[in-house]
């Protein structure tokens, strides 16, 4: 069938055929009934690569069965969710995803604000708190640090998420879980794709890919370019190109080797934040006036117009997986390198942070998959990471490198280790236990030969270890549904940057010197239950979780803007996750995401039990698809996100707002396709993301303006 047409019968087929039609999974597991290889690079439990036409029904063996079947919250974002767009954000990716918080920064290719389960939530840029793969294999910094950025969602053709213990499997004890960007292939993706686009604000985009089929040995090369001038003043330089390609290698006899190449070249200018009042009045300007100690100015906040921030990133990653069935054993090994050079031109209370450096994955899986069982008897998962950085700090001077006040060498190694089990019993039930852990080191030394204002060296060489067990139990009522309930803990380890920061910068004046922090692990007991399922024409996904958290990692900011992480006490992390998937017609599809938050401080000493900074306590967006006719594609969406407390001491907050989005798919002919999307159609004024603090001030610059309404043409095509 020729391709547009394909896609066109693939969305009908969706909303038609519900046997087991579920929230976020279910959508992605029924378009991989009707299309070949997807999963290829799943993460899921005991996954190889499946080259071959993979048939997900409720006999599905695949992928996508297992991780329906396993008692963890998880979710499936399939890339015709978000295809509406030639270089999809990162939030428009995980809109529909429950449990998944993405706050825009400045609404282009720059560092939006990710959180699953509040797992680094009072960072600004978020880089920490969640395991980041590519094709099943971690490329976080070797301190669990990843640069958010640098996510090209429009280059994979499936997104897994992981929420909560459903990472420690993966390599990874996190309080957040884990997001598994998966590529495609050239069986996937066959022949020549080419995509481009233009809109608002000087938003252009060009991506494509080209694939080469062999019997044995087959290849996929594509490639992204964005560029973007900004809603904002001093927000023009918003640029992305992302180069990749995948090299699959099939050995037979159940072996098949996947290279995978990446590498990504971003920058962008930072408008910063405005007080609520300049927010309010005019998005588009810059906080360029802050308040001087003489009580003259505006905001408090950063001279953007002095000081000119502005993130530079390159990365090249390199890595290789192996998968090999024999029986019922499967084994699975792979390994990354990557190379970062990124420099972040802060205001000038923090000045000027370059660090280059390299880190290397290592990855072995084993799993034991008897025949006829829908998930593994054992698993076993054992990851180690090292890597190196050279860090530099110069004072700002004029949005460029003035002199240097500091250089560090920092190495970093994180080793895990898991093993799990699934144990059926009575029938329709299935105990898994499992065991996690996590041993971690941060080194500094530190390398400027004359300390500016520091009384004393910031070198440090810290260790980290911690267990984390899990017990899950999980129940099967009916034939397409499951019901779980899992207590686990968490184990957080502070990267690079919560350990060392400057120190003593003002609004106007630079840093004089750096400080080395000593903040604890962040570690967590979670208790939760889970209900997914399908009835007729509705599949639903539902979680609820409550954690217990000690030692949280917060990371705040002065009223200069210059961050830092401290230790909370204890708080408390409660949260509903719901995805509700529904058939209305055989042409109209019905979708909803809900997300509920409460996080708060635990009889804390100083905040009482006030609510964290950062989130919102209710997030909930509906989508409708309706496919009008074989070529013609309409949808609608509408956002509702409540109001975010600015600060843990509950001053000050940001507006709730709703947002209404429309778009159109129109296939010309059976090679080309016209998209169109109108976003936040009444042109709403609100903050998209806020800057946290202990303690907000009167007009302090905290709020990051949402883009305006902003419209968007693409054509694609496909050969």
């Amino acid at each position: 069938m020729p391709a547009t047409r394909q896609l066109s019968a693939i969305r009908k087929a969706t909303m038609t055929k519900t046997t087991w039609l579920m929230a976020g999974s279910a959508a992605l597991a029924l378009q991989t009934a009707l299309v070949p290889a997807g999963f290829a690079q799943s993460a899921a439990p005991g996954a190889v690569f499946e080259l071959d036409p993979i048939i997900v029904s409720g006999e599905g063996r695949g992928a996508a069965a297992r991780l329906r079947a396993a008692a963890i919250a998880v979710d499936v974002v399939d890339a015709t969710d978000f295809s509406s767009a030639a270089a999809p954000t990162l939030a428009q990716a995980l809109s529909l995803s429950p449990g998944v918080v993405v706050q825009q920064f400045m609404g282009g290719n720059d560092q939006p604000r990710i959180q699953i389960r509040g797992s680094g939530l009072q960072q600004n840029p978020t880089e920490r708190g969640l395991l980041v793969l590519q094709d099943g294999m971690p490329i976080n910094r070797a301190d669990g640090s990843f640069i958010v950025g640098l996510a090209a969602p429009g280059q994979a053709e499936a997104i897994e998420v992981f929420r909560g213990s459903a990472s420690n499997r993966l390599g990874a004890a996190y309080l957040g879980g884990a997001v598994n960007f998966l590529s495609p292939t050239a069986q996937t993706e066959p022949g020549t794709t080419l995509t481009f686009g233009a809109g608002s604000f000087g938003k252009r985009s060009v991506s494509g890919s080209h694939a080469v089929a062999g019997k044995k040995v087959s290849a996929l090369l594509r490639f992204e370019l964005t560029d973007a001038d900004g809603e904002r003043q001093i927000n023009h330089a918003q640029r992305r190109l992302v180069l990749g390609g995948t090299v699959t290698m099939d050995w037979d006899e159940g072996r098949t080797t996947q290279v995978f190449v990446n590498h990504t070249d971003l920058e962008f200018d930072v408008a910063g934040p405005l007080n609520w009042a300049d927010s309010q009045a005019d998005p588009t300007r810059i906080n360029e006036n802050p308040l001087n100690t003489n009580g003259n100015g505006t905001g408090i906040g950063p001279n953007v117009l002095r000081d000119r921030p502005h993130r530079a990133t390159t990365q090249t990653l390199v890595g290789t997986r192996t998968t090999l069935e024999s029986g019922a054993h499967r084994f699975d090994a792979g390994v990354s390198l990557s190379r970062t050079k990124d420099e972040f031109i802060f205001p000038i209370a923090h000045g000027v942070r370059g660090t280059e450096g390299w880190d290397a994955n290592l990855m072995a899986r084993y799993a034991l998959m008897p025949e006829g069982a829908d998930l593994p008897l054992i698993e076993a998962t054992l990851n180690h990471a090292y890597g190196h950085a050279d860090r530099e700090y110069y004072f700002n001077s004029g949005g460029s490198r003035g002199a240097q006040f500091g250089a560090n060498g920092l190495r970093s190694a994180t080793t895990t280790a898991h093993l799990g089990a699934n144990l059926p019993f009575g029938g329709v039930f299935l105990l898994a236990p499992s065991l996690s852990y996590t041993h971690a080191t941060r080194d500094n030394t530190e390398l400027w030969p004359t300390r500016v204002g520091t009384a004393s060296d910031t070198g440090f060489d810290n260790s980290y270890e911690g267990w984390s067990p899990a017990l899950a139990l999980r129940w099967t009522p009916a034939e397409d549904q499951i019901a779980w309930i899992n207590l686990s803990k968490s184990f957080d380890t502070p990267t690079s940057d919560d350990l060392l920061s400057p120190v003593g910068g003002t609004v106007n004046t630079s840093p004089v010197g750096l400080r080395a922090t000593d903040v604890k692990a962040q570690q967590a007991r979670t208790l939760e239950i889970g209900w997914r399922g399908n009835r007729g024409a509705v599949g639903w996904d539902a979680v609820a979780y409550h954690s217990q958290i000690d030692n949280e990692l917060l990371q705040l900011n002065t009223s200069s803007g210059v961050p830092y992480v401290s230790n909370a006490d204890r708080t408390v992390h409660d949260g509903i996750e719901l995805g509700i998937n529904v058939s209305l017609a055989s042409d109209l599809r019905g979708r909803l995401a809900y997300t509920w938050q409460d996080f708060h401080f635990d009889d804390d000493a100083t905040r009482g039990n006030n609510t964290l900074a950062g989130a919102p306590r209710n997030l909930l967006k509906v989508r409708l698809d309706w496919q009008t006719s074989d070529r013609l594609a309409l949808s609608g969406a509408v956002t509702w996100r409540d109001e975010i407390w600015v600060d843990n001491a509950n001053t000050a907050k940001a507006d709730a707002v709703t947002l209404l989005d429309l778009g159109v798919r129109y296939a010309l002919s059976d090679q080309i396709e016209l998209v169109a999307e109108l976003t936040n159609v009444t042109d709403e004024t609100y903050a998209a993301a806020i800057v946290a603090a202990d303690t907000a001030m009167t007009n302090s610059a905290s709020y990051l303006p949402g883009e305006g309404r902003a419209a968007y043409l693409g054509v694609k095509m496909k050969f």
